[in-house]
């Protein structure tokens, strides 16, 4: 079947006129997506939980106990991003050098058994060791599904169509929150037992997607001209000064978001179990039950008051996402992310200074959950636009990937500097703290924007 062409009218609107292989792809590259993102924040709602019981009989002091689940907290979030960014160089060079479904098939195996296994862990260091795994497949999920999408949809819908596979990913995330929440009752470990789920759609992957044929071009071109046009080169991105500054501006704004979200915006559920546990724990429910009986109550709380509340984020979230694509659309793609990473600094900082009470909490995660994940709906759009089609996957991968590298010292971060700030009297006050230096990040995002392209009414680059 020949590539989808770009023919339709210009009056239609951007989903009319679509064939259904594109929605099929665009659907399969979602559910991937979606998934690989559930995969991930099932770690978020229960790191708390679950590094502290690991923890717990290590430590005789509560204060101690909760200076290091902060810090490990960090630490195993850290891992998580270097892994993730060891997957994206790995899978994103596969993904241009034997295909972008067979490395969706490979990627979303790993991811998903992993996931499954990280749910019998008993030590920190197998924690670790997982979430690593885990995030290989994470990392190198999203530059061949993003690749796939990009090659197969006409360019006239193609932006919207990409903002549409990132935004989907918040539904991911909100099935995480439900099924932490579904679960809060029973051990965290079954939470990591639904995250193997995924792999079943593989089955579906391998029956109903074929390789994009700009690929398919790209890599008979490349065996027939000696290597001048090699497929999946890392070091062909800086072969060429406009590649060269296509790459650079790609990973300082990928740096910007991924250590923005995974710094300071996917730390409100720790935010939240410290600002809330005075009130549950004072709370007429609880205080009516037998001393015995409360740590549990109270720890079951915070953990439905975390759910809910990443639930809300995750809403703000797929508003943001598909806002961005609509935003990049009318105004350009630079002058979009300009005002997404103004607005995510802000939204963090206002989040970190102002989340006391449950009622403010919700309102909060929202626009925090605009904002903080506008940005990789910019990635989706934006950083296929920068490279050639021998090197897209390669390229996304790295983009996306040498970012993490370098965000993965913003988790780390405020885990150390949570612990160098934490007050006595406030279990909050090292967290709010160190999200608020954190948050600078996204000014990184800015400095890319100044050598980064305009790429909006484009074709993608052969």
């Amino acid at each position: 079947m020949a590539e989808v062409a770009d023919s339709t009218a210009s009056t239609q609107r951007w989903y009319q006129g679509v064939p259904r292989y594109a929605w099929l792809v665009l659907a399969i590259a979602a559910l991937g997506w979606l998934f690989d993102t559930f995969d991930q924040h099932l770690f978020t709602l229960v790191r708390v939980t679950s590094v502290r019981e690991l923890l717990a009989p290590h430590f005789t002091s509560p204060a101690a106990l909760d200076a290091a689940v902060k810090e490990v907290g960090g630490q195993l979030t850290a891992v998580f991003l270097l892994g993730w960014a060891a997957g994206g160089f790995v899978f994103g060079v596969l993904g241009d050098r034997m295909g972008r479904t067979r490395t969706m098939v490979i990627t979303i195996l790993i991811y998903a058994v992993f996931t499954g296994l990280n749910g019998l862990v008993q030590e920190v260091w197998q924690y670790g060791a997982c979430r690593f795994l885990v995030a290989m497949g994470v990392g190198g999920e999203f530059a061949a599904g993003a690749s796939l999408v990009a090659e197969v949809w006409p360019n006239r819908s193609r932006p919207m169509a990409l903002g549409l596979l990132q935004a989907l990913s918040a539904v991911g995330n909100m099935a995480a929150a439900v099924v932490v929440l579904v679960l809060s009752g029973l051990s965290w470990r079954w939470v990591f037992a639904v995250g193997a789920i995924p792999a079943l759609l593989v089955v579906w992957i391998r029956r109903s997607v074929r390789e994009p044929e700009r690929w398919v071009r790209a890599r008979e071109e490349a065996a027939t001209d000696g290597g001048r046009r090699e497929v999946g080169n890392i070091l062909a991105l800086f072969a060429e000064p406009g590649l060269r500054r296509n790459t650079i501006a790609g990973v300082l704004l990928g740096t910007a978001g991924v250590g923005g979200a995974w710094g300071v915006g996917f730390f409100t559920p720790d935010l939240v179990t410290g600002a809330l546990r005075p009130l549950v724990a004072h709370s007429a429910a609880v205080m009516a039950l037998a001393p015995a009986e409360r740590e549990a109550a109270i720890v079951k709380a915070l953990q439905q008051y975390r759910s809910v509340m990443f639930f809300v984020q995750m809403l703000g979230a797929a508003v943001g996402m598909m806002g961005y694509a609509w935003l990049s659309e009318r105004i350009g793609r630079r002058p979009a992310m300009l005002a997404v990473f103004i607005c995510a600094f802000a939204s963090a900082e206002a989040t970190f200074a102002l989340l006391r009470e449950p009622g403010t909490a919700y309102l909060l995660a929202f626009q925090l959950g605009v904002f903080t994940l506008a940005p990789f709906a910019a990635y989706a759009v934006y950083f296929p636009e920068l490279f050639p089609t021998r090197l897209r996957s390669t390229g996304v991968g790295f983009c996306y990937n040498a970012a993490r590298v370098l965000a993965a010292f913003a988790p780390f971060a405020l885990g150390t500097l949570s612990s160098r700030y934490a007050s006595p009297t406030d279990a909050t006050a090292g967290l709010r703290t160190a999200a608020s230096m954190v948050a600078c990040v996204y000014f990184v995002g800015v400095l890319g924007l100044l050598i980064a392209p305009e790429t909006r009414g484009r074709p993608l680059p052969e």
